[in-house]
C-alpha cells in the first residue's frame, strides 16, 4: 500500500494506468498464501492462508463462486469461495505411510468431484512403492480418492501434466497433450483419442496444445495455441486450435514460425483479440515479445518487445485493457494491451508461484 501511495504522490499517475474495472486478481504466493490484488487500487489488499501448503494450480469454477486450487506440499486441495474469499473447503489426501502427488486438475460442473492424474507413495517396512500415474476421481465432500485406474501406455509419457477439462455433461474428462485423450468418468477408461500427430485432412503432424489451457473463456469450448510441423520438410509453426467439448469438433490454423517457447494465451472478453508472449534464444541472447493477434483473421497484427525473466506467466486484466507479468518476483508489470507498452510496475510484497492468475468480478 506504501508503493502505492508514493505512486499517487507523483502527479497522480497511477490512475491513468489501472483498469477501469474493479475485479480482483488471486495470485499464489509462497510458503503457503493466495494473494488478493485489488486492481482499481493497484495494491494487494489482503491473503488467503492455505494451511495444506505452497499452491501449485488454481482453476476457477464455470459460474465463478469457487477457486479450486492445489498444493504441493502436503497434496492437498483447497476451495476458495470468491465472493467471501473464505476457504470452505481444505484436506490434505497424505497420510502416515500414504502420499501422493499430482499436478492441477479440474473440477466436475457440479463441485462434487475433482478430477486429476495422479501417482501414489505408500511406505513399506524398508522401502517407498510407487505407482505408475493414474487417472484418480477425489471426491470433495468425503476429502479423499475414492477411484483410480492406470494410464494406458500411450498416456504415461505425460505423467499427468497436460490440461483438463470436463465436458459440459459431467460425462468426459479431456486430457489435453500430443493427443487430446477423452476418458469415460463413469468407467475412467479411454473412450476416444483424437491423434493430433495425423489430423485428417489437415496436411500436418506432430501437433500438440500448449502446456496451459489460459485462453478457455466459454463454457464448453476450448481455444488455445499449438505447435506443428509439416509432413515433407518438418519447419515447425504454431498456430490457433479450437476445440468444442460437446461436438468433439477440432480445427486449427498455422499463423506462422514457431518460436523457442510460448507463455499462454489471453482472450480478451469479447474475443476479437488474444495476447501471448514469445521467446527465443537462452540466456544472455534471450529475446522476450508481446504477439497481439486478431482473432477473426487468425494473424499476428502486432509485435513488442519487452525485458526478460528468468521465469514469468502472462495475465490480462478482466476488461482486457491490461497485460500483466509477474511470476517468481515480488512485482507485478503492467502494460497497456493496445499500445504494448510498459505503464507501471507495482510492488506486490509478496513472492509469487507459477500457480498462474485468477480474475474475478
Amino acid at each position: 500500500m506504501q508503493k502505492y501511495r508514493l505512486m499517487l504522490g507523483a502527479g497522480l499517475a497511477l490512475l491513468s494506468v489501472l483498469p477501469a474495472s474493479a475485479a480482483t486478481l488471486f495470485m499464489g504466493s509462497y510458503p503457503d498464501r493466495l494473494l488478493v490484488f485489488e486492481e482499481g487500487k493497484g495494491a494487494v489488499t489482503g491473503t488467503i492462508k492455505l494451511d495444506t501448503g505452497l499452491p501449485t494450480s488454481m482453476q476457477l469454477s464455470d459460474d465463478g463462486k469457487r477457486i479450486y486450487v492445489t498444493t504441493i506440499t502436503t497434496s492437498g486441495i483447497e476451495v476458495i469461495d470468491t465472493a467471501t474469499r473464505k476457504v470452505i473447503n481444505k484436506f490434505s489426501l497424505n497420510d502416515g505411510t500414504t502420499r501422493y502427488r499430482f499436478w492441477g486438475g479440474v473440477p466436475d460442473p457440479t463441485g462434487r468431484y475433482f478430477y486429476t492424474v495422479l501417482s501414489k507413495f505408500e511406505k513399506g517396512i524398508d522401502r517407498y512403492t510407487v505407482s505408475k500415474p493414474m487417472y484418480g476421481v477425489i471426491d470433495l465432500k468425503l476429502q479423499k480418492v475414492v477411484r483410480t485406474a492406470a494410464l494406458e501406455k500411450e498416456e504415461e509419457r505425460a505423467g499427468g501434466r497436460g490440461g483438463y477439462k470436463v465436458s459440459p455433461d459431467g460425462k468426459y474428462l479431456y486430457s489435453f497433450g500430443e493427443k487430446i485423450v477423452i476418458v469415460d468418468l463413469a468407467t475412467l477408461k479411454v473412450a476416444d483419442r483424437i491423434d493430433l500427430a495425423k489430423p485428417e485432412g489437415m496436411g500436418m503432424e506432430n501437433i500438440g496444445f500448449g502446456g496451459t489451457l489460459d485462453a478457455v473463456r466459454s463454457s464448453g469450448q476450448l481455444v488455445a495455441l499449438f505447435n506443428a510441423a509439416d509432413p515433407y520438410v518438418h519447419n515447425k509453426m504454431f498456430g490457433m486450435a479450437r476445440f468444442d467439448l460437446s461436438t468433439r469438433q477440432f480445427d486449427f490454423t498455422p499463423i506462422g514460425p514457431a518460436p523457442d517457447a510460448m507463455a499462454g494465451l489471453q482472450v480478451t472478453p469479447d474475443g476479437k483479440h488474444a495476447y501471448t508472449v514469445v521467446t527465443n534464444g537462452k540466456l544472455g541472447n534471450k529475446r522476450c515479445e508481446f504477439w497481439h493477434m486478431d482473432m477473426a483473421t487468425n494473424a499476428v497484427v502486432d509485435k513488442a518487445e519487452f525485458p526478460c525473466r528468468s521465469r514469468f506467466r502472462l495475465g490480462m486484466s478482466i476488461d482486457g485493457a491490461k497485460l500483466y507479468i509477474y511470476g517468481a518476483s515480488y512485482d507485478l508489470e503492467v502494460y497497456d494491451a493496445r499500445t504494448l507498452k510498459h505503464e507501471t510496475t507495482l510492488d506486490l510484497g509478496y513472492d509469487t508461484t507459477g500457480a498462474g492468475m485468477v480474475a474475478v468480478e
